[in-house]
């Protein structure tokens, strides 16, 4: 068993990497001197994942909604339930859908090998029944119509709804209450197997702990796996988007805005991350022009905020939050956006950009769970957290120039509006 160091000289630091004989591909960050660790293990499966093949087999179609569904399920067994199990050690637990990865995690200060067992325990132990699945209908049901309930949640999904024509992001994580219904103990069983195979998952733990101590453990309780070929199957999606404008009523105070920009679906390395997360800060955070200007005109508060919004097949920037005036503000970002793309950046907001970007990733090391979590999402996207911070060190001015002339069309974005019910925006 090879174990890898990788080292950064920049950040004084290194953690080691290695492929175990069962398959999983795992990431130790001892963090000498802390006394928590943070433990994190997630699969390359999210709810953008519903057509798939294994090994070249038949197409699998399963209902929207079912990789979310299973995380849930997986915390129960024969034995009792996982959170029950963690309650006794004194960890805090928990796990996370997203489109793209099922992730379960813990924190702990103390008992770190007894909670360490616990999640490399549960997450291979898989037990689904017709009653038990039954039983988690309603469950989800409610959280369905929970976030349903939710103007955050809704600007989003309006706006993607209204971004993408095919791509399944535009669907809710959670499904809807007709697609769960169609969940089988049969169908988590597919997806678990085809998905939950430890070569396509990864293990990141970050501080209080040793190379040597995680492998102790990971030797003891992991089952190898014969790795598969899976391969997901998704429509093809036009570069347009659907509609530029989307508005719902809503029992808010304020009105919310999310305002979308569609991008390429491109593979994106360290080197254009750095470079799309400076351009970003230089365009939309609390230093830049067109912060001040729109917290000037009272269109933003404290609530703005921009981010890369990327996954398998699908790309887009967004920002948004609260604003008396969406339309307005929206079209501020737009022409704000053309003005610097015709009249180019100004080399000042980069070095102040740049400076921030890699202050916050050198201090997110300060932090097992940051360090943990940005790893793991590194992994299932082909990059590495060393590299990153060293492409934002390596980053030019005419790098950036580059990467705006790529992105932010600002004839090919949508405007998704949450209005409080009865007004006008």
């Amino acid at each position: 068993m090879n174990i890898t160091e990788i080292k950064s000289e920049r950040a004084h630091d290194s953690y080691f990497k290695l492929k175990h004989s069962s398959g999983l591909t795992i990431y130790v960050y001892p963090k000498e001197g802390y006394r928590s660790a943070y433990a994190i293990i997630g699969t390359n499966y999210g709810s953008v994942n519903t057509c798939f093949s294994v090994d070249g087999g038949e197409k699998i179609t399963v209902p929207d909604g079912i990789a979310h569904y299973l995380e849930h399920k997986l915390f129960e067994s024969e034995e009792g339930d996982a959170f029950a199990r963690y309650a006794k050690t004194g960890a805090s637990a928990n796990a996370y859908t997203s489109f793209e990865k099922t992730c379960y995690l813990f924190s702990c200060t103390d008992r770190f090998e007894e909670s360490f067992e616990i999640l490399l325990d549960f997450v291979q132990d898989p037990y689904f029944t017709a009653e038990t699945v039954a039983k988690e209908q309603g469950i989800i049901g409610q959280e369905i119509k929970m976030y349903d309930d939710s103007p955050d949640w809704r600007v989003m999904f309006n706006m993607l709804e209204n971004m993408y024509h095919n791509h399944p992001v535009k669907i809710d994580i959670a499904g809807t209450v007709e697609s769960i219904a169609e969940i089988t103990a049969e169908k988590l069983y597919d997806c678990y197997n085809a998905f939950y195979n430890l070569n396509n998952m990864a293990l990141c733990v970050a501080g209080n702990v040793t190379v040597e101590q995680v492998l102790k453990i990971c030797d003891k309780m992991l089952k190898p796996c014969e790795e598969h070929k899976i391969t997901n199957y998704f429509e093809d999606e036009p570069s347009e988007i659907v509609n530029p404008y989307v508005e719902q009523s809503f029992p808010v105070m304020v009105p919310l805005f999310n305002l979308g920009f569609k991008e390429s679906p491109e593979k994106i390395d360290e080197k254009k991350l750095a470079q799309t997360d400076i351009l970003l800060s230089m365009l939309a955070s609390p230093t830049s022009k067109l912060y001040r200007k729109l917290m000037d005109e009272n269109l933003i508060n404290s609530s703005f905020t921009y981010e890369l919004f990327e996954g398998p097949g699908y790309c887009s920037v967004i920002f948004g939050g609260e604003s008396r005036s969406p339309r307005q503000a929206a079209e501020i970002i737009k022409q704000y956006i053309a003005d610097v793309k015709k009249n180019g950046l100004e080399k000042e907001d980069f070095e102040i950009a740049k400076k921030s970007v890699y202050g916050d990733v050198i201090s997110s090391l300060n932090n097992v769970g940051s360090i943990a979590n940005t790893i793991e999402a590194y992994h299932f996207n082909g990059n590495e957290l060393f590299s990153y911070i060293d492409a934002v060190a390596g980053t030019t001015f005419d790098d950036i120039t580059a990467r705006l002339s790529e992105m932010l069309d600002v004839n090919n974005c949508t405007l998704s509006v949450i209005k409080p019910e009865g007004a006008e925006v």
